[in-house]
């Protein structure tokens, strides 16, 4: 897809046409329009970069119990180890792009991979806890710098439709395939212990990685930056970065503080932060032309209703994340590594149609095909609704794999395209500034749903448990008398201290952590009643974990026939997507003014 100085917006509006340094000669192609001949290959180093970030994000919480023993960290620190990375990436996301358009993408893509890898060695070394938080804090922060470049050089390398959509189903697949082989290989490496390093080399691995990045990336990668001199915009980075910090912070620790009135402060605090900060935005404009975020990027139609989607998007994928590895692995009582297995459906489906979403489908019949992919999305979620009901404790995987073969081909179909229709008819210069509020906004989904699990999903726990264990009383009741020889009266008050067990630690932050009235009754102490009670305690479990699973699962049936309707605030087709004859091919250049 060729950039037109004379390009409009399916909205009708003007899109801000590129700088150039100088005018293209009478039958001279135009800078822009002369393909990369190392395209491909820098694509290949992208992707390599944005798998090792997208592996970091889901590993990390599979190996977290073995990081606790092995370290002797507190589950506070084993919180700030996952937290503290998502929290810096949000964070440096809108920042890194912006440098990035300032003093030149490939430069700043090479060091965020350099800080990337330096910081994993120091996590993959870490002798005390305070160590590890510390390099994941540093390592996301790292991440911020440089993911945002992924996408910008993307944009502004492949000049074609064609090969722009190639690019972007290629970035979606390795993102799908990256939270897959991350959920299963981070339990596979720990049960492993490769070399005596246990969780370890879930960190170190990325060394290698990143290495050949620095190196192979260094010479296929080709520089740019916006055509006009930019200026860093500090007071919009502390503007922006506060009013972030004021929102995420207390959705992503919201249900380990207790959700204290503070957070809520904090976040009602951050509207005034926010319209402080587009208003710099707008001076900055009128001053100089060098704000963080270019505001005139959401008169763009595609660009702010694909924001609006992506959000949406990504409060639902937030939400069941977590949500399926709670079931799985606490509700089903499953291992890392069994569970990570068996979310291996996921990622075959997101695979099977993220190329063909991006590639064919959505150039040729535009937002239908990514409404399409929703309605297949909640086709799975009803499947996994009526999987969780209707087998409770004992689902297998075999079980869960159509629901999530279903809900990751939805998934390919709805969350691929997006970045693509975000940034297809963003302005080069303002391609990082946009790629990284792209990233942001992905980022603000997943800690929105996040903090809804806790809200949906936790909320309900404790009453789901108290009528798990209602519903076994009965049968309590004959086991106990019948294998312990309890007395009618005796058998009773154990099953009541069982049930305020129970529910009791169904509430607990931590699950490690046993409640007080589980071991302060002398009666559930006796082994003849433990042992009955624990046959029937992984099955109330199950049972209650699997109604609270449903719950978040109805509430992300509702977010996705929202983004159905917020869809259609999408254009029918994006410029030089499914468009004309010959949209694929870049524009023929003028000739120049005699």
């Amino acid at each position: 897809m060729a950039i037109s100085t004379e390009n409009v917006s399916s909205a009708g509006e003007e899109v801000t046409p590129l700088a150039t340094d100088a005018e293209p000669t009478a039958g001279a192609p135009a800078a822009e329009d002369v393909p990369d001949p190392k395209r491909w290959l820098a694509l290949l180093v992208l992707l390599v970069s944005a798998f090792m970030d997208f592996l970091d994000g889901t590993i990390v919480n599979v190996a977290a119990p073995a990081m606790q023993k092995s370290l002797g960290a507190g589950y506070s620190a084993i919180q700030w180890i996952m937290v503290g990375y998502q929290l810096a990436f949000a964070l440096l996301l809108i920042l890194g792009g912006r440098l990035g358009d300032i003093y030149g993408r490939k430069k700043v893509f090479l060091i965020g991979v350099a800080g990337f890898t330096i910081t994993s060695l120091t996590a993959g070394l870490a002798q005390e806890p305070w160590q590890l938080v510390v390099s994941r804090i540093a390592q996301g922060a790292f991440a911020g710098v440089m993911v945002p470049q992924v996408l910008s050089i993307i944009h502004v390398t492949f000049t074609t439709a064609k090969e722009r959509g190639a690019a972007f189903a290629m970035h979606g697949a390795v993102s799908g395939v990256a939270a897959a082989i991350g959920l299963s290989a981070g339990g596979l490496l720990v049960a492993w212990d490769l070399f005596g390093l246990d969780w370890r080399l879930i960190f170190l691995i990325n060394v290698p990685v990143g290495i050949f990045g620095m190196i192979y990336g260094s010479k296929v990668i080709s520089e740019s930056k916006a055509p006009q001199a930019l200026k860093l915009d500090v007071i919009g980075v502390v503007l922006g970065t506060a009013a972030l910090v004021m929102v995420i912070y207390p959705l992503l620790q919201g249900r380990e503080l207790g959700w204290p009135t503070l957070g809520f402060v904090s976040m009602a605090a951050a509207v005034p932060v926010l319209g402080a900060f587009i208003a710099w935005q707008k001076h900055k404009t009128r001053k100089d032309s060098s704000p963080l975020v270019a505001l005139n990027l959401f008169r763009i139609r595609s660009y702010s209703s694909g924001l609006g989607v992506n959000l949406a998007v990504y409060i639902g994928v937030g939400m069941f994340n977590i949500g399926w590895m709670l079931y799985m692995q606490i509700g089903l009582g499953w291992s890392p590594m069994r569970a990570g297995l068996t979310s291996l459906p996921f990622c075959i489906g997101a695979f099977l149609t993220a190329t063909m979403s991006v590639m064919v489908l959505v150039p040729k019949f535009g937002r239908k095909v990514m409404q399409i992919g929703a309605l297949v999305l909640i086709a799975g979620l009803l499947d996994f609704i009526w999987v969780a009901g209707n087998y409770g404790s004992g689902a297998e995987s075999l079980h869960l794999a159509l629901p999530l073969l279903l809900i990751g081909m939805g998934f390919g179909l709805v969350a691929t395209p997006l970045p693509l229709v975000v940034t297809s008819e963003v302005p080069a210069e303002d391609a990082g500034s946009a790629s990284g509020l792209v990233n942001t906004n992905t980022q603000l989904g997943f800690a929105i749903g996040g903090a809804l699990v806790s809200v949906v999903f936790f909320a309900g726990l404790a009453g789901n448990t108290g009528a798990a264990v209602d519903g076994q009383v009965p049968e309590l009741r004959k086991e106990l008398a019948a294998t312990a020889g309890l007395s009618p009266e005796r058998a009773d008050d154990a099953i009541a201290a069982y049930r305020t067990c129970m529910v009791e630690r169904s509430r607990q932050k931590d699950v490690a952590v046993t409640p007080e009235s589980c071991a302060s009754v002398p009666v559930l102490q006796d082994k003849d009643v433990a042992a009955v009670l624990e046959a029937h305690r992984e099955d109330a479990t199950g049972v209650s974990f699997a109604k609270s699973f449903q719950t978040l699962m109805w509430a992300f049936i509702g977010m996705s026939a929202l983004v159905i309707l917020l869809m259609f605030a999408i254009p029918r087709q994006l410029m030089g997507q499914g468009g004309p004859e010959g949209a694929d091919e870049p524009e023929k250049p003028k000739p120049a003014a005699v």
